[in-house]
């Protein structure tokens, strides 16, 4: 059975990484100042690792299949109705994002944490809001 108030409480934290990201990152400096760059990109793992614990947690219980890795994930919950297609490649990239941050496959590119701060904050977002959509109906 899906745990209704843990995959609540995860959604609330993406939500709180969020703000926290809008209220206290300045995109235009994360090139230029090593500390704005580590709590982007770390605030993004954090947030993006939130994603992945809700997106594990539902396709296990929903037995959607067994994903080969986390990107995987994202693709499962759409094929299921959890999620919109639209929002598979953003959220497979930030998967990619993720491992890069948290494993040091390589240097995390400044640029890479600007674009995600500035352009797809809202992908955490939308796939929150059609996660619990899905959750109440």
């Amino acid at each position: 059975m899906t745990d209704l108030e843990l995959i609540e409480k995860k959604l609330a934290f993406i939500e709180t990484c969020v703000s926290e990201l809008h209220a206290l990152c300045d995109p235009e400096n994360i090139e230029r100042d090593v500390r704005e760059e580590r709590f982007a990109a770390h605030t993004l793992q954090i947030a993006i690792q939130a994603a992945l614990d809700v997106a594990s947690h539902i396709v296990s219980d929903q037995r959607l299949g067994e994903p080969e890795s986390n990107r995987e994930l994202f693709q499962k919950l759409a094929e299921a109705g959890w999620v919109a297609p639209q929002l598979i490649a953003p959220l497979r990239d930030m998967a990619g994002f993720r491992n890069v941050v948290v494993h040091g496959y390589q240097r995390v590119n400044p640029a890479a944490v600007r674009d995600v701060v500035q352009n797809h904050l809202d992908d955490l977002l939308s796939f929150g809001a059609t996660i619990r959509t899905k959750l109440h109906a």
